[in-house]
């Protein structure tokens, strides 16, 4: 603990000035330039008579630069806390966007787009994400590793977790084979429809309440695992199958000298989850307008759309970066650096804990503020989580990839848009996600 102290200290190092930290902050990436709207989203937001669809486009642009930012941060805390719980905080940071738009849409009472954003940030980090990040690095190698002993934790995790949201599936089936609420409200002749509607959605949220407890209770034990295992001074970066290149990163960032200061780093970053909290809200209000007056549905919008925000900051940077390096590979103005063997995987754990630790606080975030949120996800959704759950871990299993199971992530997803376009919702389920004086179409 007090080496921890020190490195976060910087004990007989140089510290990074103040001025020099801001200065940094603000130029560390091209999308900075993007801040400047934030003022302008709010306007419009407060402007009513501009189109929705222009608010939504501001608010949208506006918070990418300050999911950049937050992946800066992070990068940047690796240096003062060390690769195990930098990588924490950065996964947790990369959530920021996606956990605040969930707190959001819980707020509004938007539940069933909550659900459908769940299992679109989930999808995302599974299949996408990690697809680009397999087909691209593995392009020019025959194939990348993983850490063995993480990935099969990971397996594990991920599981659990999506297994976690079939269980209520399975209980609501089990109970209503035809999938209507009348079956389910028929099945007490003593009692009348609502009564017996408001029962059985109280046992939903019994039943959520107490999965969300255990999956919080489990995301804590493998954390304590992955940076405290069995042994004195262990930790997965001295697992003898630790691949040699994750073993040299822990030892250039112990070298590396940080770019801001870290106290710096932490009040923006306050200040960063501020100012995007409010434009996410206004991004949420110019939903519902969107919804009604386009074709789009609200499971579409959910599973698709709205996670699309988070990757949006890393999406623009790679397309700039892809360009960039054609153009100069194309000019012979650069060689060619070299292939890591070390794959990116990072958007696995992202998954991993916006499921075993954000929907679960979520969900009890929700019966603190009395709102009917529950794990009662429909089945198509689960289904959706289940085969993308297969395809990772079966991908994953030998702690290698390579560019063509990059493609079939990337294929899969695909598969999952187009087929999600089409899919307009299971009324029976939405019913259960009905706030107190909402109507089942808002």
């Amino acid at each position: 603990m007090k080496r921890r102290w020190d490195r976060f200290c910087r004990k007989g190092k140089k510290n990074v000035g103040v001025f020099t930290s801001i200065k940094k902050i603000l130029t560390c990436s091209w999308l900075n330039t993007l801040l400047l709207l934030t003022p302008v989203a709010w306007w419009a937001h407060f402007n009513h008579e501009l189109h929705y669809s222009v608010v939504f486009t501001l608010c949208f642009l506006a918070v990418i630069p300050h999911e950049k930012l937050f992946d800066y941060y992070g990068e940047q805390m690796k240096l003062y806390l060390g690769k195990d719980i930098g990588d924490l905080l950065t996964i947790t940071l990369n959530n920021v966007v996606e956990a605040t738009l969930a707190i959001i849409l819980l707020k509004k009472c938007s539940l069933k787009l909550l659900q459908s954003t769940i299992t679109g940030v989930v999808l995302l980090h599974l299949l996408l994400i990690p697809g680009a990040a397999f087909f691209s690095g593995g392009a020019r190698i025959w194939e990348q590793d993983l850490h063995p002993a993480h990935a099969q934790l990971n397996h594990s995790l991920l599981t659990v977790g999506v297994l976690a949201l079939l269980l209520p599936a399975a209980f609501y089936a089990a109970i209503d084979g035809t999938s209507s609420i009348p079956s389910v409200t028929n099945s007490n002749s003593t009692s009348t429809g609502t009564e017996s509607l408001d029962v059985v959605k109280g046992h939903f949220l019994n039943i959520s309440h107490g999965l969300a407890v255990i999956l919080l209770l489990m995301y804590v034990a493998s954390r304590i695992y992955f940076h405290n295992p069995p042994g004195e001074g262990h930790n997965m970066l001295t697992h003898p199958e630790a691949p040699a290149e994750l073993k040299d990163a822990e030892e250039k960032l112990a070298q590396m000298d940080p770019e801001i200061n870290q106290w710096v780093c932490i009040a923006f970053l306050c200040v960063n989850v501020g100012i995007m909290a409010a434009t996410a809200e206004w991004l949420v209000d110019s939903i519902e307008p969107l919804k009604q007056n386009t074709s789009i549905t609200q499971e579409w919008f959910g599973i698709c759309l709205l996670p699309i925000v988070s990757f949006s900051a890393d999406g623009a940077v790679a397309i700039g970066y892809f360009f960039k390096r054609t153009v100069r590979h194309l000019l012979n103005l650069s060689k060619p650096e070299p292939p890591t063997t070390l794959a990116k995987a990072e958007a696995i754990d992202l998954s991993i804990q916006f499921l075993l630790f954000w929907t679960p606080v979520v969900t009890l975030l929700g019966w603190w503020m009395n709102k009917p949120f529950n794990l009662l996800f429909d089945f198509f959704e689960v289904g959706l989580l289940l085969g993308a759950c297969f395809l990772v871990n079966y991908v994953t299993q030998d702690a290698k990839t390579n560019w063509i199971e990059g493609f079939a992530l990337l294929c899969f997803y695909a598969m999952i848009v187009l087929c999600t376009w089409y899919y307009t919702g299971e009324v029976a389920v939405t019913e259960f996600l009905v706030c107190p004086g909402q109507t089942t179409a808002e």
